[in-house]
């Protein structure tokens, strides 16, 4: 499965938005990126299916312009004017070239949820590899209205509860693929970093202390 970031030229904020490319071509969050519709054209010419993590504006402000270029389905946990399906925890949904489950891991959103599968996680802002925070791993902010960070770090447990771990014997090498909603593409021991961003989360302290 090839995964392209299509938000990478963005020069305002936005989320990064993932193209997966396979049997089912599959964008995962929309972003806030005007020109991504034009990105999506240069890898694919049709888009079966966009996924939302969460509803957050940077992840959702072009999702009216995708629907409007490609008629594609839309899967959201939360209510939606362009949802055509609802995602529940627990639900399987085929990105690119395979089965995702779906995690429901609010916090930083109440309609937040990741999805991961054999190899690769999309974790939208729950965990991150990086950002202005931390570097190897990190989490998404809990210091705005509704958000909670004892929320976010049951969310982080039961997400490593339902990742493949890789363990000695197993077929799979466990999750080594991590696209997250903010910084850098991960390739390694996906778990490792997960493990790391829950440590820092229980440890309650401000992820940015001059504004916490």
């Amino acid at each position: 499965m090839d995964v392209y970031h299509v938000t990478d030229e963005a020069e305002t904020f936005t989320c990064n938005a993932f193209l997966a490319v396979g049997d089912t071509v599959t964008l995962v969050d929309a972003g806030a990126y005007e020109g991504v519709v034009d990105v999506i054209r240069r890898h694919v010419d049709d888009l079966d299916a966009v996924v939302l993590t969460h509803q957050h504006s940077d992840h959702v402000a072009q999702l009216e312009s995708v629907v409007e270029a490609f008629d594609p389905d839309v899967y959201a946990y939360g209510d939606h004017p362009a949802r055509t399906h609802a995602l529940e925890d627990g639900d399987s949904v085929r990105i690119g070239d395979e089965e995702f489950d779906v995690v429901y891991t609010p916090g930083h959103a109440d309609d937040h949820v990741s999805f991961v599968s054999e190899t690769t996680l999309f974790s939208g802002d729950v965990v991150v590899h990086d950002d202005g925070a931390f570097d190897y791993g990190s989490f998404g902010r809990t210091d705005m209205a509704g958000q909670s960070r004892e929320r976010l770090i049951e969310s982080i447990r039961d997400l490593l509860e339902r990742m493949p771990s890789g363990d000695e014997g197993s077929e799979s090498a466990g999750v080594e693929h991590m696209y997250a909603g903010h910084g850098e593409v991960f390739h390694g021991d996906v778990r490792d970093v997960v493990e790391t961003a829950l440590e820092r989360a229980e440890r309650r302290e401000p992820k940015y202390p001059e504004t916490e």
